[in-house]
């Protein structure tokens, strides 16, 4: 199976909510990159970690945190570049830009993740704003 082809069957399982094929495409050691200044950013380690992240994230917008559009796939060696849509809405507050998610996959498993936002301010602003994170910018 190609790097492309773990990308898109873990973005398919993101989309459609599948935890076993998660659990199977993810390494237990993942390191994850979360970008800006808010309280889910930073570097997260494990799945525990990424996993309450994910969560808390869910559990903030209401369910609604969606990766709407998967719009090309990019790879060099043990990484592939995904250009996204994501979007979301709590409160009276919307979250919708574009993104590049970039993944390191070894041994068949994503072993670590980058998030880039188009729109870092937005994403904070949707998040809140974590006054500890401020200079962290995701690559702790």
């Amino acid at each position: 199976m190609s790097n492309i082809d773990i990308a898109k069957n873990y973005f398919k399982a993101v989309q459609s909510g599948d935890q076993a094929a998660l659990g199977r495409i993810l390494a237990s050691e993942i390191v994850w990159h979360q970008p800006g200044n808010n309280r889910f950013s930073g570097a997260k380690n494990g799945m525990a970690e990424l996993g309450a992240m994910l969560g808390g994230m869910m559990e903030a917008s209401g369910g609604s945190f969606a990766i709407t559009k998967v719009n090309r796939y990019l790879t060099n060696g043990d990484l592939v570049a995904i250009d996204l849509e994501f979007a979301g809405e709590h409160g009276g507050l919307k979250l919708s830009q574009s993104g590049i998610d970039v993944l390191r996959i070894k041994d068949g498993k994503i072993v670590e993740v980058w998030l880039f936002s188009s729109d870092p301010e937005q994403e904070d602003a949707f998040w809140g704003v974590d006054p500890g994170a401020l200079g962290r910018q995701g690559c702790a």
